[in-house]
């Protein structure tokens, strides 16, 4: 009985672990900037789909609520902030509907079966990328108008996210075997 009790405790505390880990790998993905023409690039969509692939959707989407938990209440996990604002405020601004689309992300790249070909992997993972730019770009539109949002919302972005799930799908049978640790 007391060994049981110690394993779960190991667990659980393995798995805290695991998500203040991942809520430090998606603050740190925001804050580095990738020189990109014309707008500057994180890497956060990279890393979201990476964790969803790593940890799985359900620790996959622990991790993002508790990254957008840090950001509510002010901690500047964010791209931009302090500069930019911090909390509601921010979440409330132009990338607010990207951070919502990190839980779909996360979801989807964690759930699906990536033990397939190189272009079914590519699909897949596209569709959790997808999803961010899906809740994203309307709100985005909604806050600065359509045009606005297709070229500073999809058009300076499509290169670089065409060239993340690329390294994502060269890398995924290495990042799942991650997941059997779990």
């Amino acid at each position: 009985m007391e060994l049981t009790k110690k394993l779960e405790f190991g667990n659980i505390l393995k798995k805290i672990t695991l998500v203040i880990f991942g809520t430090l790998l998606l603050t740190v993905s925001a804050k580095i900037k990738v020189p990109f023409y014309p707008v500057p690039m994180t890497m956060q969509t990279f890393v979201v789909v990476l964790i969803g692939i790593t940890l799985g959707w359900k620790l996959g989407i622990a991790t993002v609520f508790a990254y957008l938990l840090e950001g509510l209440i002010g901690l500047p996990v964010f791209a931009g902030t302090p500069e930019k604002g911090v909390g509601l405020t921010y979440m409330m601004g132009p990338t607010g509907g990207y951070l919502i689309g990190f839980i779909i992300s996360v979801f989807i790249a964690g759930f699906v079966n990536l033990n397939k070909n190189f272009f079914i992997k590519f699909l897949l993972i596209s569709l959790s990328i997808i999803a961010i730019y899906l809740t994203g770009v309307p709100w985005l539109a909604y806050l600065a108008g359509w045009e606005v949002a297709y070229i500073w919302g999809i058009k300076n972005f499509v290169l670089a996210e065409i060239f993340k799930i690329t390294i994502l799908v060269l890398t995924t049978q290495k990042l799942l075997k991650f997941r059997k640790f779990i």
